[in-house]
């Protein structure tokens, strides 16, 4: 694994990944409970031709924990980034809560995007949509004796997609925790819920929605309307996939992402 570089953003300590070669840089955003790292298996199925820089969003991995967690925060954390980087415009993607950053990034920032890939991310992510809208971590253990334990503890409370949750788990002290704080994942979510229609209608960048055909957490019928009312944005379901399509999927994932980006960037 490349190791993570730190840097400052808004007077706030970041860690991101860049996981290298001459490709095109693809800017990406994980969800809830990631980490930069966990795009490092989707790398090489779109390379040599695009080269993933990926975040740890405030709260996760080994960026800065505590204070706010609005989606004003992400959004203008991510227009950071892309100034740090020098890459605007550029060429976006997130997954789950880093998709709603991702488009509410192109909404309000216009200039720093060129496309968009958004994968399993509403335009509405309150209780209308997902029942019940946040996981609630807020009873788990903070500490584990073993790798093993804290997985067997996660397959106990019936979380999905283990290897993404692990991505997180690291010893220190001879303990092994994950390595996003509960209190500050719990306030990421809870921001993230709500109706975003406006953000989502509110740019003109080209964008690839991806859906999991099996996904719990975008619904078919919102995945068609949001293709349907905003011009430039089509709409890819990868059967046999859940909400974590990108790991579910990866050499799909990438055919489909590298389709788009390079009618993109011909155009």
């Amino acid at each position: 694994m490349i190791a993570q570089t730190p840097v400052t953003l808004r007077g706030r300590a970041f860690s991101h990944l860049d996981l290298g070669g001459d490709g095109v840089p693809l800017v990406a955003l994980h969800g809830a409970f990631g980490r930069a790292s966990s795009f490092a298996g989707l790398a090489p199925h779109l390379a040599p031709e695009f080269r993933i820089i990926a975040l740890d969003q405030r709260g996760h991995g080994l960026s800065e924990h505590g204070g706010d967690f609005g989606r004003d925060a992400f959004v203008e954390d991510a227009a950071a980034f892309l100034g740090h980087l020098g890459l605007g415009p550029a060429l976006v993607l997130g997954h789950s809560l880093g998709g709603v950053t991702a488009y509410q990034l192109a909404a309000r920032h216009p200039g720093l995007v060129r496309a968009l890939v958004v994968e399993d991310a509403g335009a509405v992510t309150d209780a209308s949509e997902l029942d019940p809208p946040v996981l609630d971590v807020t009873g788990w253990p903070r500490t584990f004796p073993s790798r093993d334990a804290l997985a067997g503890f996660l397959v106990g409370e019936g979380v999905p997609a283990l290897g993404y949750f692990m991505d997180s788990a690291h010893e220190r002290d001879g303990s092994w925790r994950m390595r996003f704080d509960h209190r500050d994942v719990m306030a990421a979510q809870h921001g993230n819920v709500g109706n975003f229609w406006t953000d989502w209608l509110g740019s003109s960048h080209p964008a690839l929605l991806i859906r999991g055909g099996l996904s719990p957490l975008l619904s078919a019928w919102q995945a068609a309307e949001m293709a349907a009312r905003r011009a430039g944005t089509r709409l890819r379901v990868l059967p046999g996939c859940g909400h974590w399509v990108h790991r579910d999927d990866p050499s799909g994932y990438a055919l489909a992402v590298r389709d788009f980006l390079r009618g993109v960037l011909a155009a």
